[in-house]
């Protein structure tokens, strides 16, 4: 399906054909414009961006490239093509046809999901609106407002689907969609990773990888939807995801190459006095945004998720591709548990565990790019291992909460916790030395020190191309 850019706002729903629906969108964008001039990128709003635009939802050449300046870039909704009599594949609905029209009785819970969903995209954009200040290149200043540009546009569908389905209480939360703010005391976001700053590069990079690949999962599940805008809606968001996810795994990867690069110049594994970031902090950091992260998908049981999962609201990864009877009634999974004061597992009903089993999903998922960063350290020649935490370590949500876990998985007393925390999660210095690198590199073609040029550049252009015009 092609996306009409003619209309005020570009879409492929057939906006026009509602003028009810598109008059109340577009009074809202106004709203979203001005959220965008006061709490999107700083500095950055006169300036000319190389950024790609989907021109279609297609899988062959869906998105064009050109230089635009960040408020002007075409912001609308774009779902993926309809599947041709879908039917719902799992859940108390099992085989009957995807739904077009919110079901009344399930009103509550699909609006729930939309407004969680919906509440993360602006977030993510409220966090990063000053990292531009210091980028490492013009590349990587391209990366992130292409990110914001795209999680700007995810918010987008998501208020359609308010606006078309929900009706005053609809219009209600995606008003409150542009009036809360990240790390606000008294208008904070729904989720409290999205409340996180994130002030510096390397923790843009962990929050690629790790915060935006738990939105890929979340949005796979909820591609699965029996609600069928729903569905396709996240099925268009996860392709521009892949893109979210790749920043930071080349991110991480070009730190990690760079650290061993210095290394090997100076003979030192501490460099840090050459300007570089080393290994050990980059673990640490991996400790916090992952351990961040896993607190996203909730308590390992949950009743709601066993709901949404019974009525057909939210469903599995790759719910279709599992050998079982997609009800989950009699089945059961272990589940990571306190155990006798010991890290454990305990049996539970699979349907209250989904939150568990889609984080086991993700946690399998993150092993891929550690793999990658790994290969670079051993292709360097370095004798050092990245690797993810236990997922009981430093927990917030869940059956782990607060519990003093090492990365290991080994339940330790609040003395020991307090002797090694500074070696697993990131200090005060850590943090200042990684702020002290962060010094804007702006002239094309051009690498701060502390990371490693990409192997290629975007669209196939060199290295050296005016990724952002700054004059």
């Amino acid at each position: 399906m092609s996306i009409d850019y003619t209309e005020r706002i570009p879409n492929n729903v057939d906006l026009a054909a509602d003028r009810r629906l598109q008059r109340a969108l577009e009074a809202w964008q106004p709203r979203y414009l001005d959220w965008w001039r006061t709490v999107g990128p700083e500095g950055f709003q006169d300036k000319d961006v190389y950024l790609r635009t989907a021109v279609s939802v297609g899988a062959d050449g869906w998105a064009h490239f050109g230089h635009v300046k960040l408020p002007e870039y075409r912001w609308g909704i774009f779902l993926a093509d309809p599947e041709p009599e879908r039917r719902i594949h799992f859940g108390e609905h099992l085989g009957e046809p995807a739904w077009q029209e919110v079901p009344g009785e399930y009103r509550n819970g699909l609006r729930r999901l939309i407004v969680i969903q919906g509440d993360t995209e602006p977030a993510s954009v409220e966090q990063q609106a000053r990292l531009g200040a210091t980028c490492p290149s013009l590349y990587d200043l391209r990366n992130l407002f292409q990110i914001n540009v795209e999680e700007g546009r995810h918010l987008w569908p998501m208020v359609y689907l308010l606006h078309a389905h929900f009706g005053r209480d609809g219009r209600e939360e995606a008003d409150a969609l542009l009036e809360r703010r990240s790390g606000d005391a008294d208008r904070p976001r729904v989720l409290g990773a999205f409340n996180e700053p994130t002030d510096d590069w390397l923790s843009f990079f962990m929050f690629t990888y790790f915060t935006d690949r738990d939105g890929k999962f979340q949005l796979e599940a909820l591609s699965e939807s029996a609600f069928d805008p729903l569905a396709r809606t996240t099925r268009f968001m996860l392709r521009e995801e892949a893109h979210h996810m790749s920043v930071g795994t080349f991110g991480v990867d070009r730190v990690v190459r760079r650290t061993c690069e210095l290394m090997r110049e100076h003979d030192t594994a501490d460099v840090a006095g050459h300007g570089g970031i080393d290994l050990d902090t980059v673990q640490r950091y991996i400790n916090l945004h992952y351990s961040l992260s896993l607190d996203l998908f909730g308590s390992e049981l949950s009743s709601n998720a066993a709901t949404y999962y019974a009525q057909g609201l939210k469903g599995r990864f790759h719910e279709a591709s599992r050998a079982d009877d997609h009800r989950l009634l009699e089945a059961t999974v272990g589940v990571p548990a306190l155990v006798d004061g010991d890290v454990g597992e305990t049996q539970a009903p699979a349907l209250t565990a989904l939150n568990e089993m889609l984080r086991e999903d993700y946690i399998a998922n993150c092993e891929k790019g550690m793999q990658k960063w790994n290969a670079s350290i051993a292709e360097a020649g370095v004798r050092f291992t990245l690797r993810l935490p236990h997922r009981a370590f430093n927990r917030q949500v869940g059956s782990f909460a607060g519990v003093r876990v090492s990365p290991e998985g080994r339940v330790v007393s609040q003395a020991e916790w307090d002797a090694g925390v500074g070696g697993w999660l990131p200090t005060a210095r850590d943090r200042e030395h990684v702020r002290s690198l962060m010094v804007p590199v702006v002239e094309p073609g051009r690498m701060a020190g502390w990371i490693a040029p990409p192997k290629q550049g975007v669209d196939g252009r060199p290295a050296d191309f005016e990724y952002v015009r700054l004059k």
